[in-house]
């Protein structure tokens, strides 16, 4: 696997987000306008959205 500057973001943003599980967090560092797209970035599927939006302060 090539390490490039988009993969370590992205598992910077993962471990992130495992530790804390605060997907807000996580849009504000990427700079995402929309949680969508980080729901996209962090691979998580769109169907669970609304679980893990309880557990995203705003």
């Amino acid at each position: 696997m090539k390490i490039t500057a988009h993969s370590l973001r992205r598992t910077r943003a993962a471990i992130i987000y495992k530790a804390t599980g605060n997907l807000r967090a996580i849009e504000i560092l990427l700079g995402h306008t929309k949680i969508e797209n980080t729901l996209k970035y962090l691979g998580v599927d769109i169907e669970d959205a609304p679980e893990l939006a309880e557990h995203t302060e705003s």
